[in-house]
């Protein structure tokens, strides 16, 4: 939603306007916002790019490395849709499910950042032919590339969890006054 204030005001009443309006667009909508969708197609765009046969048509193609980035766009918009704007989703969801949702996030890419890290072998053989960085062997290189993932990811993913955590723990800055100045009210 932020991205159509960037467009013409003319533009998005006259034309954005009426497809979002539009029941098919709607009912898309709603299905591509929820939870488990959103969790889907990022560990799938995640996953699915680091099959090495996938990851090598990437390198090679440049469409394909277009379309690689594309979709991580895609998934992350769709990813984080549900921790940004949870009240979108049917009026189900609150804040509350973000945590959780966080944290099965991090499952898949903490599983791929272990395997890159620990399996023992090169797993891209592209990466064979590359020239070397800060005098790393490939498999060196591969394991630092996972490690700095697992750690990246669990942070991208941590901090959120905790400022949403901390959120909802704190008390309301008007619930607890009013609160305390009824029962003031009801003691005297």
């Amino acid at each position: 939603m932020p991205m159509l204030h960037g467009l013409p005001q003319q533009f998005v009443q006259s034309v954005v306007g009426p497809v979002f309006r539009w029941s098919p667009v709607r009912s898309v909508g709603r299905a591509l916002s929820q939870p488990a969708v959103c969790w889907l197609a990022a560990t799938a765009a995640l996953v699915g790019w680091h099959v090495p046969g996938v990851f090598n048509v990437a390198l090679q193609s440049e469409g394909w490395h277009i379309a690689e980035h594309s979709s991580f766009l895609a998934a992350g918009f769709l990813f984080w849709w549900p921790v940004i704007n949870p009240a979108s989703i049917s009026g189900k969801w609150d804040r509350s499910f973000a945590p959780l949702y966080l944290f099965l996030a991090t499952l898949p890419c903490d599983a791929l950042s272990a395997f890159l890290a620990f399996c023992g072998r090169v797993v891209y053989p592209s990466h064979h032919s590359g020239h070397p960085h800060f005098d790393l062997s490939p498999l060196q290189d591969q394991e630092c590339a996972g490690a700095l993932m697992w750690f990246w990811v669990t942070i991208a993913y941590l901090i959120p969890a905790v400022v949403i955590t901390v959120q909802m723990l704190s008390p309301s800055s008007v619930g607890p006054t009013v609160r305390l100045q009824v029962d003031r009210r009801n003691s005297c």
